[in-house]
Formats: C-alpha cells, sequence, structure tokens
C-alpha cells in the first residue's frame, strides 16, 4: 500500500491544491519498505489526481483541499484525509503506528476541537 503526503519545508503542505511534491511511503507486511519524494507537475486539478493514481497511492494524506479535487483524488480510488497538519515524519511514523490522532494533528479551526481518532495505515476507528 502506498500512502502520499503532500510536503513543503518538512512539512505537511498547508494546501494541497498547490502543492508541488509528494512524499510516497510504500508498505508490505506491515513494514515501510520505500520512501521516495515525487514532483506534482501540472496546475490543473486533474493533473494532480491522475498523478496520484499513476503512482499507485491508496491514501492521501493532506492539508486543505478543494471539494473538487477531494472529489477527483477520490474518483481516482484513493482515499483522502484532508485538514492534516504538522511535522513530515511525526505525521507519517503517527500513521504507519496506528497511533494518528487526527484531532492533534489537525489544521488550525478544523474539526472544532473535537478529536478523532485514526488507527493508521489499518483502518479507521
Amino acid at each position: 500500500m502506498k500512502t502520499a503526503f503532500p510536503c513543503w519545508d518538512n512539512r505537511i503542505a498547508p494546501v494541497f491544491d498547490t502543492a508541488r511534491q509528494v512524499y510516497i511511503v510504500e508498505v508490505e507486511f506491515g513494514r515501510i519498505v520505500r520512501e521516495t519524494q515525487e514532483p506534482l507537475a501540472g496546475d490543473l486539478p486533474v493533473q494532480k489526481a491522475l498523478r496520484l493514481a499513476e503512482l499507485g497511492v491508496g491514501t492521501l494524506i493532506c492539508g486543505a483541499i478543494s471539494r473538487p479535487l477531494q472529489e477527483m483524488v477520490a474518483g481516482c480510488g484513493i482515499q483522502v484525509i484532508p485538514f492534516v497538519a504538522g511535522g513530515l515524519r511525526e505525521v507519517i511514523q503517527a500513521w504507519f503506528s496506528g497511533r494518528f490522532d487526527r484531532g492533534a494533528y489537525a489544521m488550525p479551526g478544523c474539526f472544532g476541537g473535537k478529536r478523532r481518532r485514526f488507527r493508521g495505515m489499518h483502518g479507521i476507528h
């Protein structure tokens, strides 16, 4: 399974619509087997969605994302977990260890202060 994390300055990019690169983490049998950084060429939303599909991404964890782009990405069969903020490495480790607390990594003003816990790559709780 591949998960994409749009990044900027070693953090989750604040807005996926303007992100220029994604950090891809590939997991097999519960272990990270490959990490790569890939460019997101093109300014059109459909180009970003198609690029993620081309890379074989199954989940996108991102900051803010416009509704049309979120729908395009989801239309490619990719799960979208939006409005996430934080250090890139910290978010990746929390996601893959099953300690991803969406409230702890919520962008300021998102989720109304409610804490929602996700079980990382193992499913949503």
